[in-house]
């Protein structure tokens, strides 16, 4: 893996809250360092600045960096899930707290990220060489909020 693209991501003042909740999320990911403010500020000296963490492996920083940005949904981190019961883990731990449901499969963070939790099944179904099947998933997953493996694997079969 490069070690010259790092993910930042801008946060008012809850960068180090936020990536402990999204290593709590993920196998083999960890907080590696976190820096302050010194005198020169802009903020007060002592808070935090940065957060270096690692997500499965994948390097990020959580910068607080002050109000004026906010996460939109044209920038969102994409989960593959196995099986409906990870697609039920991540969607109930980020929507938790304030996080919201969208449509499709994604949802919002209570730090405002979005999050695309999505089967690694769907990709099989959307993929499917005959184009009534895969419509057929399609339709249904627009109708969804959380991807329900079930329904989409029924759209597919149905006739």
């Amino acid at each position: 893996m490069s070690d010259k693209i790092t993910t930042c991501l801008w946060f008012d003042t809850e960068g180090e809250e936020a990536a402990r909740f999204y290593c709590s999320l993920f196998p083999s990911s960890r907080i590696v360092g976190v820096s302050h403010y010194g005198e020169a500020g802009p903020r007060p000296a002592g808070t935090v600045l940065t957060v270096d963490f690692e997500l499965d492996g994948r390097p990020y920083v959580a910068l607080n960096g002050g109000p004026e940005y906010r996460f939109t949904e044209a920038v969102s981190f994409q989960i593959s899930c196995a099986d409906q019961d990870d697609v039920d883990r991540y969607w109930t731990t980020l929507t938790a707290d304030g996080g919201e449901e969208g449509p499709c499969g994604w949802v919002k963070d209570r730090f405002g990220l979005s999050w695309q939790v999505v089967p690694t099944a769907l990709f099989v179904l959307l993929g499917d060489p005959d184009p009534d099947k895969s419509q057929r998933v399609m339709k249904a997953m627009l109708g969804m909020k959380k991807l329900d493996i079930r329904a989409l694997q029924q759209a597919h079969a149905s006739a």
